[in-house]
């Protein structure tokens, strides 16, 4: 059976809570795989694996309790090696790369903030910001509505300047927060947020990283924000060595030859 990897730690990491369940139906008991200055927090992995809830919420799981006791490079969930002694070669091969890691990260956690826009309250500034836009709209609006080119130019206009404020307002959240933090990473775009940034933020100073959010927030009333953190750094484990791999993928820090099993 596979070797389903959670994260790379210190040998001499603190130990992991006794009796840990990993992923699986049963779950998986959670064990430490030693090689050299390192270790891999692991399990067995299921034949089959597909992201239900309760098997990403035990790989969080894991990975919290293990960021508890030092600094974790996090696997993405489903990273898989074909058995213990890969993982273990892996470990020999990068020890140098994942022990420069680890100090890198050593007392941080990752915040993951994403930014959208009240569309009603972004409308406003919009209006009171571009005389050009309020002129036409109130002029639609005394001839009923006005014509249909009217009506396109105005949409138009009024699309072209909410893309200029999602930009503007998007940097405005990166230039706030990022001397707040160790490390800034911009996630992938999503239909519906105009920002999706990733701190690494040291865990001594998350309450007044977290303040600087609220205060951001007051300050920008028009944005709606999600915070979600303390997380795995996940967006910052990848070494210089992470690359892709034949017959698979590598993970976020580009350590085992992983697989999605199932």
């Amino acid at each position: 059976m596979s070797t389903y990897v959670y994260g790379i730690i210190r040998a001499s990491h603190s130990p992991l809570p006794q009796d840990m369940e990993g992923i699986g139906d049963p779950p998986r008991p959670v064990r430490v795989l030693r090689q050299g200055d390192l270790a891999a927090i692991v399990s067995e992995a299921p034949e089959e694996l597909r992201p239900k809830r309760r098997d990403l919420l035990a790989h969080q799981h894991v990975l919290d309790e293990a960021g508890a006791g030092g600094a974790v490079l996090p696997m993405r969930f489903g990273s898989a090696s074909p058995d213990d002694d890969t993982v273990a070669t892996v470990l020999a091969e990068r020890t140098e790369e994942f022990l420069e890691r680890l100090q890198t990260l050593d007392g941080t956690a990752e915040y993951n903030i994403k930014a959208n826009h009240d569309e009603e309250a972004v409308l406003r500034l919009i209006m009171a910001a571009h005389d050009d836009i309020r002129s036409l709209a109130q002029a639609t609006r005394e001839a009923e509505g006005g014509t249909q080119e009217e009506k396109v130019r105005l949409g138009e206009m009024i699309a072209a300047a909410v893309q200029e404020r999602e930009a503007t307002d998007a940097e405005l959240l990166h230039h706030a927060l990022a001397p707040m933090a160790e490390a800034v990473s911009a996630g992938p775009k999503s239909t519906g947020w105009l920002a999706n940034l990733s701190f690494l933020v040291d865990r001594d100073s998350a309450e007044q990283f977290l303040s600087a959010v609220d205060a951001f927030g007051q300050e920008h009333p028009h944005l709606e924000l999600r915070v979600n953190g303390p997380l795995p750094p996940y967006s910052f484990a990848e070494t210089p060595s992470s690359q892709q791999a034949e017959g698979g993928t590598t993970d976020a820090f580009g350590t085992v030859t992983t697989r999605r099993t199932g």
